[in-house]
């Protein structure tokens, strides 16, 4: 003979269990939209880097330049 008490709790275990399930997989979700957009800011710093380092070598060539004609002259 079938006890039902014993299925009830199983079934309500059952169900506790998929939601749980479910509540880390979109926790998961989640967390890894957040790092994606960490890791895209990260990029597009890291695409900008050369034009800012070339644009110092010419900054720091036109202060060259300036302190020799002020010496010069």
């Amino acid at each position: 003979m079938i006890d039902w008490n014993t299925v009830v709790v199983a079934l309500c275990g059952f169900a506790g269990t998929c939601v749980g399930s479910w509540g880390g997989l979109k926790l998961n979700s989640y967390r890894i939209e957040q790092l994606e957009k960490k890791v895209d800011k990260h990029n597009n710093f890291a695409e900008r880097i050369p034009v800012v380092e070339e644009k110092l070598k010419v900054c720091e060539h036109r202060i060259a330049d300036l302190e020799d004609d002020k010496n010069g002259s």
